[in-house]
């Protein structure tokens, strides 16, 4: 029992190390390369729909966190078997390390925007890992003690257990793969010249400014969200386990495919010499549910979408263009697809350089991402973009697409209530019942709740601000002691109001009232 337990220990520290050797050479490589990274994004890759959903529900922004703890945790397990093995077998202990690292190469490498030498921190972590594990596992059998199925040196004396030098052989494990791990992680999670980059920066003034917001479009009510959400506050949903940090000096974008007479490249000073514009725009996240808090509304500042595409000579379907889809690419492969109808169609559609004043944070996408008012962000909002290219929807699938969701995927117009919390107990009397609605490029034109499946009432709708945000609502309520249900629909600008039949957010956004539950005394 004392060996399997050394032999757990050994496979453990040799895991450890084998980890953290890889990420100090993904520093040389890229982070992309980091084994745990590689595989983690593998898997998301291979996730099915249902299940990246139930993730997003559950763990929130914290989803790719929880993938990373278990890959980590999976790794931990598999290491403590081989360690146990590696006690009688050494030869096949060490098999063992290198087919973790042959599984973490084959993962950098088929990664979509995977290079041969993203191979290399697994490979080389792997030979460091089964180094450590040939050596503790000997000194758990005795120097030079063959362990069966083991030919041990001509000549070594056996020996017993070498206590001395596993413990040396072992502290000196653990403390390279403390030290060596948490300075990879560091150095591979900051990129000090895309940070310098991005401090450097200084946004001009857009020639078309957004304004002031109105007088009356934030209610302040408390338990409300801000009319404008902070950066900080932001929800964040996309496949990246590291946020890619781009270096603005070396960054590029170009554009080209069908129906482009006059490819562009594009740099990031290129874009900011151009005519820039202003706009306060909510976002929606197409894995919202009903109720959801993957929404969101900030001022950004870019350069009209449309403009770059005509100065490129594209020409939408409707006037004869070859191209009805605008594929955007980020610097980590993600791909998404929009209808270039809708680029072209006069709304603010925008290559975004700033977030509420400051250029944008690395979560969001600096240095540009891509924005089109009314359509989910899975089809629109391309974080870290690199590249466009014009393609038809039936040449082409995006990612999310080739994953069952809808190609087309306008925001369907949806509320929610921010307070009253679920089961909150309240006082009898005046009670405020406040939320937000949002009809992205429609506009709200309405807002009504009703109590315990009563008569729908109108509530007082803040002012707008455009119809491309969302807009606050509030309604006094008479509460009267007991249990009640409280529940909201909006009614956009086409007359189109939200319907009562529950659909997930697969394929192409959730439907329904959002509905809470009180307790009055």
């Amino acid at each position: 029992m004392g060996e399997l337990l050394l032999g757990a220990v050994s496979g453990e520290l040799a895991a450890a190390v084998s980890l953290a050797v890889a990420e100090l050479v993904a520093v040389a490589v890229g982070p992309q390369a980091s084994p745990v990274t590689a595989i983690g994004g593998t898997a998301i890759d291979a996730t099915p729909v249902e299940v990246k959903d139930w993730a997003i529900r559950h763990f929130g922004t914290s989803d790719k966190l929880v993938l990373q703890l278990g890959i980590v945790a999976a790794l931990a397990l598999f290491a403590a078997v081989v360690g146990v093995v590696a006690v009688r077998h050494r030869v096949a202990g060490v098999i063992g390390v290198a087919v973790f690292g042959a599984v973490g190469a084959v993962a950098a490498v088929r990664r979509p925007v995977g290079v041969w030498t993203d191979a290399f921190p697994s490979l080389v972590g792997a030979v460091a890992g089964a180094a450590v594990l040939w050596l503790l596992a000997g000194r758990i059998r005795g120097k030079g003690s063959p362990a069966p199925g083991d030919a041990g040196a001509p000549g070594e004396p056996a020996g017993a257990f070498d206590r001395r030098g596993f413990l040396i052989a072992a502290s000196a494990a653990a403390a390279f793969s403390a030290i060596g791990g948490t300075v990879g992680r560091r150095l591979n999670s900051t990129d000090a010249a895309a940070v310098a980059s991005r401090d450097a920066v200084k946004l001009p003034a857009p020639l078309s400014a957004a304004g002031r917001v109105p007088a009356g479009a934030d209610l302040r009510i408390p338990g409300m969200m801000p009319f404008t959400t902070p950066n900080a506050s932001f929800y964040r949903v996309d496949t990246a386990l590291t946020v890619p940090q781009v270096n603005a000096d070396s960054w590029r974008l170009r554009i080209h495919g069908k129906g482009v007479t006059k490819p562009l490249e594009l740099t990031y000073q290129d874009l900011l010499r151009r005519p820039l514009i202003e706009r306060d725009i909510t976002l929606t996240c197409v894995s919202n549910e009903v109720g959801g808090p993957y929404v969101g509304n900030a001022r950004w500042i870019g350069v009209r979408l449309a403009d770059l595409l005509k100065e490129a000579g594209v020409k939408p379907p409707s006037a004869g263009g070859p191209a009805d889809q605008l594929v955007a690419r980020s610097v980590d492969g993600m791909t998404l697809g929009s209808p270039v109808e809708t680029v072209l169609d006069g709304r603010d559609a925008m290559l975004a350089v700033g977030m509420n004043g400051v250029p944008l944070p690395f979560t969001h996408g600096f240095p540009v991402r891509m924005l089109v008012p009314g359509l989910y962000g899975y089809v629109s909002a391309c974080k870290w973009l690199t590249d466009l290219e014009l393609t038809t929807f039936a040449d082409y699938d995006a990612y999310w697409v080739r994953r069952s969701w809808s190609p087309q995927a306008p925001i369907k117009t949806s509320s929610r209530i921010d307070t009253p919390r679920p089961f909150a107990s309240l006082k009898a009397g005046t009670v405020p019942v406040a939320g937000v609605a949002w009809a992205q490029h429609k506009g709200v034109d309405r807002v009504e709740v009703r109590i315990d499946g009563g008569e729908w009432l109108a509530a007082r709708p803040a002012t707008e601000d455009t119809a491309d945000t969302w807009r606050q609502w509030s309604y006094l309520w008479d509460a009267k002691p007991g249990s009640h249900r409280i529940e909201v629909r909006a009614t956009d600008r086409t007359g189109s109001t939200q319907t009562e039949k529950r659909q997930g957010t697969v394929p192409d956004g959730s439907t329904g009232w959002h509905s809470v539950v009180v307790t009055v005394e």
